[in-house]
C-alpha cells in the first residue's frame, strides 16, 4: 500500500463517512469491519476491503479506529501484529471509556505505536460534510504529524492534552448536545399535545432565544418521525453510561444525565436502539 492509504477498522456509520471524505480528499482507504454486510459500503466509495484486521496494520502506517466501544477497541489492539505491522500511529474516533484509553496510549506506547484519541463532535452527515469538531488526545507532537490527516477530516481540531483527554472531552461534549435533543424533544411533545402545530413551533424555537444547534441536525427528524440513523440511539445510551460513570469518579452529581438515561432506557425499550438518537422524542410520545 502507497503512504496515501488510510487504514479503516470498522465500517458503521461513522467510518463510512469518515472513509468517504478521505476518499474524496484523494486518499485511498483499506478497511475492515467484522461484519462483512458493511463491506459493500466501502468498495462503494472506491475503497478497498483487508481480511483481517491485522492486514489492515501490515500495509498501511496510518489507522483511524471508528468502533462501537472501549472494549471493542481493546479486542482489536490486541489481535493486532504489533512487532511485524506498518503501522506507526492509530487515531482512535471511538467514543469510549478515558481510563481504557489512556491505558491503551501506554501500552501502545511500549510497542513503539502512536496512539492519539481523536473523539468526533457531529453526526456521520455532518462527517460526510467535513463539518465535524475532532478532540485530539495524545502527545503534542504525533498531534502535529498527524494534522495532515485531521485536517481533511473536520473544519475545526483541538488539542485538548494527554492522551485520554480527548475521550472526556467527548463525553462532555454528548452531555450537553443529548440534553439539547432530550429537551428539544420535550418541548415539540409539548407543543403537539397542546394543540401547537410542530413545524410552526419549530420555527419559532429556531427563531428566537431558545435556538440550539440540535435543532437543525434533529428538530425536522422529530417532527417527521424520520428516524433514519445518523446517530443510533443505543449508541448514545452507552456514552450517557460513560458520562455517569466518569462524574462518579469525579465526584460530580448530574441529575439531569440521570434523567436523560431514563428517557433513552424507555426508547431503547420501545423498539428505537437501532433509531436516530432523535428517537428519543418517542419516549415522551409514549407516557
Amino acid at each position: 500500500m502507497t503512504e496515501t492509504t488510510i487504514g479503516l477498522i470498522g465500517i458503521g456509520l461513522l467510518g463510512t463517512a469518515l472513509a468517504e471524505r478521505l476518499q474524496a480528499s484523494g486518499l485511498r482507504v483499506l478497511g475492515y469491519d467484522i461484519d462483512e454486510s458493511r463491506h459493500q459500503q466501502l468498495r462503494t466509495l472506491g475503497g478497498s476491503i483487508a481480511s483481517s484486521a491485522s492486514d489492515v496494520a501490515r500495509d498501511c502506517p496510518t489507522i483511524l479506529l471508528s468502533l462501537p466501544d472501549s472494549t471493542v477497541v481493546s479486542e482489536v489492539l490486541d489481535k493486532l501484529p504489533l512487532g511485524t505491522m506498518r503501522c506507526q500511529t492509530i487515531v482512535d474516533t471511538t467514543t469510549g471509556d478515558p481510563a481504557v484509553t489512556t491505558e491503551l496510549a501506554r501500552s501502545l506506547q511500549g510497542a513503539d505505536v502512536n496512539y492519539l484519541d481523536a473523539t468526533v463532535a457531529g453526526s456521520s452527515e455532518q462527517a460526510r460534510r467535513g463539518d465535524i469538531t475532532i478532540m485530539v488526545g495524545g502527545d503534542p507532537d504525533v498531534v502535529a504529524q498527524a494534522r495532515w490527516l485531521l485536517d481533511r477530516l473536520a473544519k475545526s481540531i483541538f488539542h485538548i492534552g494527554a492522551a485520554g483527554s480527548g475521550a472526556r472531552m467527548k463525553l462532555i461534549v454528548n452531555l450537553v448536545l443529548g440534553l439539547n435533543r432530550a429537551v428539544l424533544a420535550e418541548g415539540l411533545s409539548l407543543a403537539a399535545n397542546c394543540g401547537l402545530d410542530s413545524t410552526v413551533a419549530l420555527e419559532v424555537l429556531k427563531a428566537g432565544a431558545a435556538y440550539s444547534a440540535a435543532m437543525d441536525s434533529k428538530g425536522g427528524k422529530m417532527v417527521r418521525g424520520d428516524f433514519a440513523p445518523q446517530a443510533r440511539l443505543s449508541q448514545h445510551l452507552k456514552d450517557v453510561d460513560l458520562i455517569l460513570q466518569l462524574a462518579s469518579q469525579s465526584h460530580v452529581s448530574l441529575p439531569l444525565s440521570e434523567r436523560h438515561r431514563s428517557l433513552l432506557a424507555k426508547a431503547v425499550e420501545l423498539g428505537y436502539g437501532d433509531a436516530d438518537n432523535s428517537a428519543v422524542i418517542r419516549a415522551y410520545q409514549n407516557t
